[in-house]
């Protein structure tokens, strides 16, 4: 059986991972800011992914379109990397299982 952070593409992240990931982060502010700041950074790359697409096509900047698809990948990639680092021991990663 493959290993769960093999393949984070098959894995879609949903709203409610999300919302409990955010809700660890808060709630371990304190002691880890900078992990809560890198996820709210992520998230704001994934509502830009979301909400600059459509106005990417409307206004003919095709440029701007692989750069929303990767917004709205952000939360999918950034758990996939933070697994990998965190199963090799290179990284620690409490709140993965708050992800699901």
């Amino acid at each position: 059986m493959a290993h769960p952070s093999a393949s984070p593409a098959r894995h879609p992240v949903t709203l409610a991972q999300l919302q409990r990931i955010k809700q660890w982060q808060v709630a371990h502010k304190a002691s880890r800011p900078l992990e809560y700041q890198a996820w709210d950074a992520i998230l704001t790359l994934w509502v830009m992914g979301w909400v600059a697409w459509l106005p990417a096509l409307v206004l003919d900047a095709p440029w701007a379109l692989p750069l929303c698809l990767l917004g709205m990948a952000a939360p999918r990639l950034y758990l996939g990397w933070r697994r990998r680092a965190h199963h090799a021991g290179r990284l620690r990663c409490d709140w993965l299982d708050a992800g699901g």
